[in-house]
């Protein structure tokens, strides 16, 4: 009887998460696929006619779609081990309970409580060929580097909402990835220092692998936002130029409301969600094999 009882007591806890994700992520999802089979267009009065996979053939020959899933694979191959590598300095630079730690800590975390929008406009002025950014770059170089338009060029406009995305997001991975430092018992790095192992053997043998499970959620998490990437490319580069900075989000929000063309955006989001579920069960089950 108290198993039965504790039994309905989980489903009752459970049962508002529950009724959240089918009525905000599964409803959703399938709208979008029975959208993507059809040829609905936003506020077209005509019927809607079932095409099948008609969509998604057409995207996956189209050369636009293609080159803005390769900006986006790009950029979250960039984007995940830099903005881990960062986190992880971060913590590792921070996990002392000092004055100045507290400190740095509220500083590397306060990017993450701004608005994305709010942080793409002030890197857009960064960015400016008479912003600080050149100014630094042309200094730095002795010359070499000529202020110019970075957010116009298309060798730099990506790298540079790179740079945008890992400066604001690195906060928060440095968060869970502190939290994993401190959980780590003292008596082990101890143990190590007494039987010779110096700073950089003891981060290998001790740090890494106690960290192992959290820097995988952290890439996942990293991968998962860097595929959502679409609000610094609305305000900053707006895709260009020539859409060297377009990603998936962006074509699939500007084919749904900037062309009226619904379930042409609804298969890129299908696309979209199939390659990330994809990615996110690639690192689930690496990470079960290697446990």
């Amino acid at each position: 009887m108290k198993g039965a009882a504790e039994e309905r007591a989980a489903w009752m806890l459970a049962t508002p998460a529950l009724l959240g994700m089918a009525v905000f992520i599964l409803l959703p999802f399938a709208a979008a696929v029975a959208l993507s089979l059809t040829d609905a267009r936003l506020g077209s009065p005509l019927p809607l006619h079932l095409v099948g996979p008609v969509h998604y053939l057409r995207l996956l020959t189209d050369p636009g779609f293609l080159r803005a899933l390769a900006n986006t694979a790009g950029f979250a191959a960039a984007a995940v081990p830099l903005q881990t590598g960062l986190a992880l300095a971060l913590a590792l630079a921070v996990n002392r309970e000092t004055r100045a730690s507290a400190l740095a800590r509220t500083l590397f975390f306060l990017p993450v409580v701004f608005p994305l929008s709010l942080v793409s406009v002030l890197w857009t002025l960064l960015y400016a060929p008479s912003g600080p950014v050149a100014r630094v770059l042309a200094t730095l170089t002795l010359g070499v580097w000529q202020p110019g338009d970075v957010l116009h060029d298309p060798w730099l406009a990506l790298p540079a909402v790179l740079v945008t995305s890992v400066w604001q997001g690195a906060g928060f991975q440095m968060v869970i990835l502190l939290a994993g430092l401190q959980s780590i018992p003292d008596d082990l790095y101890e143990a190590a220092a007494l039987d010779g192992a110096g700073a950089w053997r003891r981060f290998r043998s001790i740090t890494l692998p106690m960290l192992r499970g959290r820097l995988v959620v952290v890439a996942i998490v990293t991968s998962i936002l860097s595929f959502r990437l679409f609000d610094q490319v609305r305000i900053m580069t707006r895709g260009g130029p020539d859409g060297a900075t377009a990603t998936v989000v962006w074509e699939a929000v500007r084919a749904a409301f900037d062309q009226a063309q619904l379930a042409r955006g609804s298969a890129m989001s299908i696309l979209l969600v199939v390659a990330v579920l994809a990615i996110t069960l690639a690192v689930g089950r690496l990470r079960g094999e290697e446990a």
